[in-house]
């Protein structure tokens, strides 16, 4: 399988969905891999696919705040992104892979460049099965097979899989900023739950995101695809237009 790495700038959560997706798109076109490394114009409260919003979250709060809203292509709860580094990775199905074959294998690739930073990382084993999608912070606790740092959630990540190709993306947090999620809920408080694992603190410094993107790309060439070159935006510009609207959409952001 060839694999292609793309460092992206700075785009709308709209923006970063809808490539996320055409990736997608482009995976089964194309049968390549696409590892790619992004962040966000502006502090984005994201939710997961099926999450219910609506009618849970202080609109005027998140709009005094700054924040932009979108809705995620994959599962799971709530996130805030805007101190952290987010990886997606886009594949073809491979007929002898399952879901959690893939997700432990994207894992392997996390868990290199997390090593590979000086950062002594390890995959969950949570006694306890996942929280369902309500309004709980995808950082409040680990799940079991998610990547933790001294026993805290260091990075969150979902997958989708739909029609012959796969997506999984996730947050890597640089500063616990995920707490500012309660400010904008409409949910009564909840027990204060640990800090998350960050970047930050396993470092001692803040890390640029060039750099986790380089570890990132490293941990590719070194255990996937030695050949493996860079893909720009412009390369996906197509691929992303296919889906920029939905993204956009208070349908689709609102839907539940």
């Amino acid at each position: 399988m060839k694999w292609r790495l793309m460092l992206v700038p700075p785009r709308s959560g709209a923006e970063n969905m809808a490539r996320d997706t055409g990736l997608m798109d482009r995976a089964r076109d194309t049968g390549e891999s696409v590892l790619s490394v992004y962040s966000w114009t502006r502090p984005t409260l994201s939710f997961g696919r099926n999450q219910t919003a609506s009618g849970k979250y202080d609109l005027d709060a998140i709009t005094s705040r700054g924040m932009d809203v979108v809705r995620r292509p994959t599962g799971g709860r709530a996130l805030l992104h805007d101190h952290e580094v987010t990886y997606s990775v886009t594949a073809p199905i491979s007929a002898d892979e399952s879901l959690n074959e893939s997700y432990e294998r994207i894992n392997g690739l996390l868990l290199e460049a997390l090593f590979s930073l000086g950062i002594q990382a390890r995959v969950a084993a949570a006694a306890s099965p996942a929280l369902p999608p309500g309004e709980i912070p995808c950082f409040a606790e680990p799940s079991k097979g998610e990547l933790i740092n001294e026993g805290r959630k260091l990075v969150g990540s979902a997958q989708v899989r739909e029609q012959g190709a796969l997506l999984q993306h996730g947050s890597i947090l640089v500063e616990d900023d995920q707490p500012l999620i309660a400010q904008v809920s409409l949910a009564p408080p909840a027990a204060d739950a640990a800090p998350a694992a960050t970047l930050s603190a396993a470092l001692g410094r803040v890390p640029e995101v060039a750099e986790v993107a380089e570890a990132l790309f490293a941990a590719v060439i070194w255990s996937e695809d030695a050949g493996a070159r860079r893909l720009h935006e412009s390369d996906v510009a197509e691929f992303t237009a296919r889906h920029i609207d939905k993204y956009r959409s208070e349908w689709w952001t609102w839907r539940r």
